[in-house]
């Protein structure tokens, strides 16, 4: 199980990857399977990022047996926070 600062990372890790893969297009995902392995991130911890991300409204999750991730998909509100935080960096 993944310590609270790895689910941390996990997180912001699972958004960013949607979002500079798909531009920002909320009308794409990533597949699970592409962020586990791109990610290195254990099927368990990511299940559990995946719950969390979607209970904060920040993505959508179409889910398999076993609480597997199939695909992961920005909501409005994920793009607009991944937004505010390019505006903050410059």
């Amino acid at each position: 199980m993944a310590t609270p600062h790895e689910r941390k990372h996990y997180g912001e890790t699972i958004m960013k990857s949607p979002y500079e893969t798909t531009e920002g297009n909320r009308f794409l995902g990533v597949t699970g399977a592409n962020l586990r392995d791109d990610l290195q991130i254990p099927e368990q911890d990511l299940a559990a990022a995946c719950a969390y991300l979607v209970g904060e409204g920040l993505v959508t999750v179409d889910w398999a047996q076993g609480n597997t991730p199939v695909m992961v998909t920005l909501t409005h509100q994920g793009i607009r926070l991944l937004e505010a935080e390019e505006e903050e960096r410059g």
